[in-house]
């Protein structure tokens, strides 16, 4: 998968999660910049992690 492409989806998917917080009333429109920049960290570093140990198991555990 390309790079932007995995960029990409980490940024729909955050702008998703927020929405859907700011939907149900768990967080304010006001505090969207600090909510996405928060989930947004989240969803990267969970999503890279994975990718880095996918790779790893694809290389015989060399990542």
């Amino acid at each position: 998968m390309r790079k932007t492409s995995l960029d990409e989806q980490i940024l729909r998917a955050s702008k998703e999660i927020v929405v859907k917080f700011i939907e149900t009333g768990r967080i304010s429109p006001t505090g969207f910049p600090e909510a996405f920049k928060s989930i947004y960290r989240s969803v990267d570093e969970t999503v890279k992690q994975s990718v880095d140990v996918d790779t790893a198991d694809e290389n015989g555990g060399e990542a």
